[in-house]
This record gives C-alpha cells, sequence and structure tokens, in this order.
C-alpha cells in the first residue's frame, strides 16, 4: 500500500520504480491541494492496482486515459475534490465495483449523462445522493433532465452472405445522436484490402466500408462499427462469411504425449472433412487409431486436431497421407511416422539356414571331396566352438546381472528409518519401521544409484521378495484398454481401464491403473520401491495390487478398481450436507447410519490391525486416502492423487514436503516422528472425521492455528452424532504420550464389539411441511418413548427455543447430557425420535448451526479443551422452565 497523508506533500501522483510498484495493490492519498490532475502515464507501473483514494485534494482534471494501464482496478474514490466534469472514457473499462465522486462540484451537463444512467442501474455501488451544480445550486443528479442528449444509435447495412475468396464487399454504418457523434470502423485486424467513405444525410452519419478481393484469412471475423459522443458509446458488428477451398496449414511429424499424435490443423469454408491414407492406402479408424479435434475459437474457421494411434509398434511406422476436401477444393500432406525400430533388422534370418544342393543325390567330384570334406569340417568345428563360447558368455553375463539384480535387500526392509529424510520428500508413504539397526550400507546405496531401468520378466523383482507367490505380477500392455481418466496425482495419472488375463476366472475386468509421468532414474526408482511394498500388503481391506506394465512408456501400476472412489467424497455424499455440498439429490443410499458408519471404521482399523503386524507405518491414515466400493467395503489405498485433490489438507514445510498436520500427533508435528503409535492418532481423527461426514479436522482454523492446538493438547468436539463409547475409543487414540494410547488390536476389538450390539442415539428425520404443529409438553416428564415435531421455521433469535436430553435414563443421576444440534430446513420440520431418553429442561436458545448457542462457544484452540486423563467434557449447564 503506498500513502500520502503529509499535507502538501506532493504535485503528481508519486514515482516508483518499476519493481517495487508492480507490487502495489492499493494507494491512498489525501489532503494534497496542489495535486491538480491525473495524466496518461502517472498510473504506467502500478498494473496491479486495485483500490484507489484520493480525496481531500486540489484535483481539477482527469485524462481519458489516465487508468488504461490499470486492469484490475476495482475501487476508485475521488471525494471532495475540485473536479467539475469527468468522462465516461476515463472509467469505461474497468471493472468497478465501487465509484466515489461526491462533494465534487460537478456541473450538470451531457458529459454527466454516463453517471446518472450508472446510478440509475446501480452500476458500480454510485451513492443515490450524488449531486450536480445547475445555475449555482446543487441538484439530486437522478432528478436532473437531460436535454438534447442520447447515446449513439448504430445500425450496418450488409450484403447478402456468404461470398467467395477474392470478391468484393460493401458495408454502411449509420449513426445518429446528440451531440453529434464520431464514428469509425475497427479494421486493424483486417487481412483484406479496404477503402472508407464518409458522408451525412441530415442528421445521420454515414461510413462504408469497401472490402476488396476478400482473403479467405478474414473469415469468421467481426467487422465493428463503433460510435460515440458525450453521453457514452455504442457499436454495432456483422461477421464476415467467406468461402474458399480447404488447405492443410500444416501437418507435422508424431510426437508422443498419452497417445502418439501427428498434429495438424485444416481450413476451409464450407467446413472439409477429412481421411488418412496410411501407405497409400485408406486408414480405417478404431479405437486405436483416430481423428480429434481441439477447439479454438480465438482461430477463425481453423480446426486443429491430432491423430492419435494408441500403442503402435514398428508394424505401424510407414507415410501417413492427410486428405481434406470441400466443394470448392481439395488438398493433402503427408509425413512419415517412425515409432519403434524393428527388433528383427539386425539380423538375417535367412544368412543362418544352410543352402542346400537343389540336387542331394547328384555326383560329386571324387578328387575334391576329401579337400572340401576337410574344409568343411574344420569351418563346422570352429563355428561351433564360437558359438559355445559367446553362449557361454553370454549366459554367466545374465546371471552376474541378474543376481546383483535379485540379491539387493528390499528398499522396505528392516534398515528403512520412519522418520522424514529430505525436505523435499513427500511425507506420505507407507514406511517400514526402524528398530535401530544400522541404515543401508554405502555399497548397497551404491547399487540403488545404479538402477536406472526395469527388465521385462514375469518373474519381476522375484529376488527380493522370496515368496514366489509374492512376486511382482508383469502385464502386457497390450491386455489393458484406458476407458477415462480418474484423476491426477504427485506422479502421473490415473485411468480406469479394461485388463484381461489378469485373473483366471474372468476373462476382462474393471482394474485402476497409476501412471508415472517422469520416469527419470529417482521416479523409477520410487516405483519400484513401491511395487516391491505393495506386493507384500496382500489383506482384504487393503487396495488390491495387481502389478505392474513395464513395456514402454509411461510405466504403470495396476490396482484394484473401487467404484465409489475416496472415503472423504463418499462421507459427504452420503451426509445431512450432501445437497448443498453437490446441489443434487441425496444418492440412493441416503445419509449414513450409525451401524453404518461404525461398520467403516471398522474396515479401516482391521487394515490398519494388519499393517501394524508387518510393522508398517502409513504416515498419512484419512479418509482421503481410503476407497469405498461395492456393498460398503472400505480398504486403506492411495493412488497419490490425494495430494493435489485435498491440497488445503497438507502443509507445506521448506521446499516441497508437504505434511498432513491436522492427522498428526505432537511428537509427528514436532520431531517428525512416525511410528504405529502416530497411526493409532491418525485412526482416532479417521474417526471424528467419519462421525463428522467427512468434515475437515480443525476446519474453523488455519494451519498454524491447528498445530498449535494438537501442540498444546486440545482436542476436537465431539460429533453430534457420535455415541459416548465412540468418543471415548477417539480420546484412547489422541493421548498426548504415545505409549499410553490405545493399540489398534483394541481399538479393533472394540468396534467390531459395537457393530455387534451398537449403542442407542438419537435418530432426527426429516419430514414435509405441512404436518401438524408440535403438541405441548409438560416439564420433568419422562418418557419411555417421546416422538415431537420442532417447526424449522423458526422465530427470531431471541425468541427460540433448545432442549437438551440425557443420554440414557440410567444416566439421570451422573448428569451427563448431550446436546440437540439441528440444521435448518427452510420450510421444513424435524421429527426428534428417541427410545429411552428423559426431556431434562428448556433452554433459552436453540442450537442451530449458523446461530447463537447455549452458552459461550469457545473460538481458535478454546474450540476444544485440553486434555486431562480420561476426564468427562464438562458442559455448562442453564435451567429455565420447558417451553414449547
Amino acid at each position: 500500500m503506498l500513502q500520502c497523508l503529509e499535507t502538501d506533500g506532493i504535485t503528481n501522483i508519486p514515482v516508483l520504480a518499476q519493481q517495487e510498484s508492480e507490487n502495489v495493490t492499493e494507494i491512498y492519498i489525501e489532503n494534497q491541494p496542489n495535486l491538480q490532475q491525473i495524466k496518461d502515464t502517472d498510473f504506467i507501473n502500478y498494473r496491479e492496482l486495485k483500490n484507489l483514494t484520493v480525496t481531500d485534494c486540489g484535483l481539477l482534471f482527469i485524462s481519458d486515459r489516465a487508468f488504461q494501464y490499470n486492469s484490475k482496478l476495482q475501487y476508485v474514490n475521488l471525494a471532495s475534490n475540485l473536479l467539475r466534469d469527468i468522462s465516461w472514457k476515463v472509467f469505461h473499462s474497468l471493472p468497478l465495483l465501487n465509484l466515489v465522486l461526491r462533494d465534487n462540484p460537478l456541473t450538470c451537463s451531457c458529459g454527466l449523462f454516463w453517471l446518472q444512467q450508472w446510478q440509475m442501474t446501480r452500476r458500480a455501488d454510485i451513492d443515490s445522493q450524488q449531486s450536480c451544480w445547475y445555475n449555482d445550486s446543487s441538484v439530486q443528479l437522478d432528478r436532473f433532465m437531460m436535454e438534447n442528449c442520447s447515446v449513439p444509435e448504430v445500425s450496418i447495412n450488409a450484403p447478402e452472405l456468404p461470398i467467395k475468396e477474392g470478391g468484393n464487399l460493401t458495408f454502411e454504418c449509420r449513426v445518429t445522436g446528440n451531440p453529434l457523434p464520431s464514428i469509425r470502423w475497427r479494421t486493424e485486424h483486417l487481412h483484406s484490402t479496404f477503402i472508407l467513405e464518409r458522408g451525412i444525410w441530415g442528421s445521420t452519419l454515414e461510413l462504408v466500408l469497401h472490402l476488396l478481393n476478400v482473403s479467405y484469412v478474414d473469415n469468421l471475423h467481426n467487422l465493428t462499427c463503433e460510435a460515440e459522443n458525450e453521453a457514452g458509446p455504442r457499436e454495432a458488428a456483422v461477421q464476415l462469411n467467406i468461402e474458399f477451398p480447404a488447405n492443410i496449414l500444416f501437418l507435422k511429424v508424431p510426437e508422443q504425449q498419452h497417445h502418439w499424435c501427428f498434429p495438424f490443423a485444416v481450413d476451409g469454408n464450407p467446413p472439409p472433412t477429412i481421411k488418412w491414407l496410411y501407405n497409400s492406402t485408406p486408414l480405417v479408424e478404431t479405437v486405436y487409431a483416430y481423428t480429434q479435434f481441439i477447439p479454438d475459437s480465438d482461430d477463425g474457421s481453423v480446426y486443429h486436431g491430432c491423430l492419435f494411434l494408441n500403442k503402435p509398434t514398428h508394424l505401424n511406422n510407414g507415410y501417413y497421407t492427410l486428405i481434406v476436401e470441400n466443394a470448392l477444393g481439395r488438398d493433402e500432406a503427408t509425413t512419415f511416422g517412425k515409432f519403434m525400430d524393428n527388433p528383427f533388422d539386425p539380423f538375417d534370418p535367412e544368412g543362418i539356414i544352410p543352402v542346400l544342393p537343389s540336387d542331394p543325390t547328384a555326383p560329386t567330384n571324387k578328387s575334391n571331396e576329401g579337400v572340401t570334406e576337410k574344409r568343411d569340417s574344420s569351418l563346422l568345428g570352429v563355428s561351433v566352438a564360437v558359438g559355445l563360447a559367446a553362449f557361454a558368455c553370454t549366459f554367466l553375463l545374465i546371471m552376474v546381472l541378474v543376481i546383483n539384480k535379485c540379491g539387493q535387500q528390499s528398499k522396505f526392509g528392516i534398515h528403512r528409518s520412519s522418520v522424514l529424510g529430505k525436505e523435499d520428500d513427500l511425507a506420505v508413504s507407507l514406511r517400514f519401521m526402524n528398530f535401530g539397526v544400522s541404515p543401508p550400507s554405502s555399497d548397497e546405496g551404491m547399487l540403488d544409484s545404479g538402477l536406472s531401468s526395469f527388465v521385462e520378466n514375469p518373474q519381476y523383482f522375484c529376488g527380493i521378495i522370496k515368496d514366489k507367490d509374492m512376486c511382482v505380477q508383469h502385464i502386457k500392455r497390450q491386455d489393458i484398454m484406458l476407458k477415462w481418466e480418474l484423476g491426477e496425482g504427485a506422479f502421473g495419472k490415473v485411468y480406469l481401464a479394461e485388463c484381461a488375463n489378469l485373473c483366471p476366472n474372468t476373462d476382462k475386468m474393471l482394474v485402476a491403473i497409476k501412471t508415472l509421468k517422469d520416469a527419470n532414474e529417482s521416479t523409477r526408482q520410487d516405483f519400484q520401491r513401491e511395487a516391491e511394498l505393495l506386493t507384500v500388503l496382500q489383506h482384504e481391506h487393503i487396495v488390491r495390487f495387481y502389478g505392474v506394465c513395464t513395456d514402454g512408456e509411461p510405466l504403470a501400476m495396476v490396482f484394484e478398481y473401487m467404484r465409489h472412489g475416496d472415503l472423504n467424497r463418499f462421507l459427504r455424499a452420503h451426509g445431512p450436507d450432501a445437497r448443498i455440498l453437490d446441489e443434487v439429490k441425496m444418492p440412493p443410499m441416503g445419509q449414513l447410519t450409525l451401524l453404518q458408519m461404525l461398520q467403516i471404521a471398522a474396515q479401516i482399523a482391521s487394515g490398519m490391525v494388519y499393517l501394524a503386524s508387518l510393522h508398517f507405518v502409513h504416515r498419512d491414515l484419512a479418509t482421503r486416502n481410503c476407497l469405498v466400493g461395492e456393498g460398503l467395503v472400505v480398504k486403506i489405498g492411495d493412488f497419490g492423487m490425494s495430494r493435489d485433490i485435498y491440497s488445503t489438507d497438507y502443509y507445506r514445510v521448506g521446499g516441497r514436503t508437504m505434511l498432513p498436520i491436522r492427522w498428526m500427533p505432537p511428537e509427528s508435528i514436532m520431531y517428525r516422528k512416525f511410528t504405529t503409535e502416530s497411526d493409532i492418532w491418525s485412526f482416532g481423527v479417521v474417526l471424528w472425521e467419519i462421525f463428522t461426514y467427512g468434515k475437515q479436522p480443525w476446519y474453523q482454523l488455519s494451519n498454524s492455528e491447528a498445530i498449535e492446538c494438537i501442540t498444546q493438547g486440545r482436542e476436537l468436539e465431539r460429533p453430534r452424532t457420535c455415541p459416548k463409547e465412540v468418543h471415548q475409543l477417539m480420546q484412547g487414540c489422541w493421548q498426548r504420550e504415545p505409549q499410553q494410547r490405545l493399540v489398534i488390536k483394541e481399538v479393533y476389538n472394540r468396534l467390531v464389539a459395537l457393530v455387534k450390539n451398537p449403542p442407542v442415539y438419537l435418530d432426527i428425520l426429516e419430514i414435509p411441511a405441512g404436518d401438524p404443529k408440535p403438541p405441548r409438553l409438560t416439564d420433568h416428564q419422562h418418557l419411555l418413548q417421546l416422538s415431537f415435531i420442532i417447526p424449522q421455521t423458526l422465530p427470531p433469535l431471541d425468541q427460540t427455543r433448545g432442549y437438551r436430553v440425557l443420554t440414557n435414563v440410567n444416566e439421570a443421576n451422573r448428569g451427563d447430557e448431550q446436546e440437540v444440534s439441528m440444521p435448518q430446513v427452510p420450510g421444513e420440520y424435524l421429527r426428534v425420535k428417541a427410545q429411552g431418553f428423559s426431556l431434562l429442561r428448556c433452554l433459552n436458545t436453540f442450537s442451530l448451526s449458523g446461530a447463537r448457542s447455549c452458552g459461550r462457544r469457545p473460538s481458535s484452540c478454546e474450540n476444544s479443551r485440553a486434555k486431562n486423563g480420561n476426564g468427562k467434557r464438562n458442559i455448562a449447564k442453564k435451567n429455565h422452565e420447558l417451553q414449547d
């Protein structure tokens, strides 16, 4: 922000160095009587300027082009200056939200017609009390009658279109207005030759545009006639329609994108038809070879596109010819496409086959027979010896390479540290725990760095994983048929695909394909390590990993496809706010029940029990990294997309390190220490996510505030739909000391028990408007079955009513109570049903999302209480008489 407040300090707009002025978004100038004008170039360096205030100054004049370089200017305050007139041209091209011109001696004239129109249409929030001066008296601008003042009227008399290339066209632009307007054709982008001819017919101005030998480049070009006067601007336009033969602008050699692409651009009017030849024979388009156009509305009638080839081989090398044709002409172009070398080119298959005589029984020359036989025998012996030696050397070399490759220790073996290394590593992958053994040796590190490619072998990575059934499966690229893109993650795109020959019982099955977009040495090593790890992880609640595809680029991993996507979106789509979030009807499954939420939590806990048994630390356990399949089956798995889709869930530290701090315990935030106990903390947050239908933990706080709360021992509030037993599980996961936290096996067992015997909870059901009004209830009335209706069209805040209910009749003596919180749905009612509940007392306010709640609601870190052992939540009670 640039401020000029010292009285009589400047006479012109301050000029800063370009580097400094580029960062200025607001300028405030006050009490500068010698600042009398704003010129064309005063704001040339303030291109990021959004707010401008020049008040109580001696400003007399503002150039029409004063703000031509300030396209982001939204607020202009020119109050209390000496402006007598100001043109519409000053603000015409600005995205103004607010314009203040009060307390200026503006003269009531046609030059303020634009301001009067802005005031009437409420544009730029013009003050309704804006005034001007007429005959030495102040007049309300909206009441002043502008005589002989109007914005120009523009009309174009155009010839019949289309016209063929090379023809001539004439366009007549007629303008009327008072005061007399100026008129012009915008011709700066025309490629055709043109002549302008002016004329006046009474009060009508005419400007005739003659186009000579029209060029096809001007096809679909908009011809605009503009007129303006003191009152304002007006314009009219007509589009050129020029017919010309089809032509090819360019056809390039193929380039490798996701598929191979022959880029091209063609033009023509009428639009041309397109066909391809491959080695002079027609190319039939299929799902493996097809043409796709890329829309470009800014390039006239030009069609940009690609001929895509999906996984071509050396058999597809050859000449590709593009042919375009319309009613006026035809054009063609040819280019050569080479996708890979023929693997058999270096050898001559016929050369190693001996040529036999045409007649094996023909007589031979006896005198030369012995010499020939000896020579042939010696040559044969030498050939056999050389061949055997070459074979032996080749075999030994291959064996050495295989032993070196397969003898490596797994990158996820016992030597792997569980603490984050370099700062530019992403702290979000599964890692093996460190049991205090020494880190990998330098020899092993050198061996790792030498890895730069993969061997296409069905026994891929078999040397690392000793169990034969645990080898990484190699999947042929020809067995994979991509269907569409599911998303893009940190390391590449993820696709839905059909995969053949994957399971013996099915011919084809849907899978998710994770591709590697950057196949350098480092990412290839990460790719290998991840494949090794995922092959080890085989559990019913871990997303299944089928194998890798390494024959060609990009490298890919094949995973089980989970139809309903990530758990976080699933929870939001099946929560109370689904209609608000997606603006669609509630999904067929409806809102999740308590039992279903407990089942989801138990499945995730089952997967975590398995990981803990292998001493694996997940480090990024969250609902966004769990996937949902058919039948509400939930599995732990991350295709690497969550860091892009849920970027707000991560906190960037240093260079590229991104930490999910809202799911991390204090020791992980402060010391980057990740253990199975830190995963237990994260699981408690996952429970909280499930019972809030996918809300972000600490959603009301910034990342730094969330870090402060977690490190100070604060806890997330108990979700409204969360039973006490589940909340106690959360608290057991959130013990500050890692050793005091529950073990995942115990958490799993308690969740399974809750699934078998769900606790009693409050069920809130929506019913349509028009139902009977709620019955009158009396105080201290204990009901075994309570059913009442609360109107959702609530009275003003100070007249609203609320209720507290005991969570269980048996807990009445202990005083545990739970607040009934209901979202507002205008025009509808909510029915509350409860089994074995007791109505306690009425409160003076109704707990409502966005409304005042019973008692003070803490903010920031106070939003959650500090942890003190396993203490109960302290709720301030208010006793008021029960009312309707």
